[in-house]
């Protein structure tokens, strides 16, 4: 079974790569995960990951995904009490 992954909100991509680049204090949203890997010591590199297990895989995107939800939530939350 395939995932369907269409953007919903094409418009928010930038600013989404932007939010995810920020977060991992990376340069470029591209170079994001190799930085979130180097923070948790998983050997992640451009080139070849065959040996990667899918644990650490899933701890590099997980802490990343996880820091972007917060921290639109955290947004969020802000755009609510400025508007009170």
């Amino acid at each position: 079974m395939s995932k369907n992954r269409n953007i919903l909100y094409p418009e928010a991509k930038k600013s989404v790569d932007q939010l995810k680049a920020q977060l991992a204090n990376a340069p470029t949203p591209e170079k994001a995960k190799y930085e979130v890997a180097k923070e948790l010591g998983i050997p992640l590199n451009e080139k070849n990951n065959g040996s990667l297990l899918s644990k650490d895989a899933g701890r590099i995107g997980g802490k990343l995904g996880g820091n972007m939800v917060r921290e639109m939530i955290k947004m969020a939350e802000q755009q609510l009490n400025n508007s009170k």
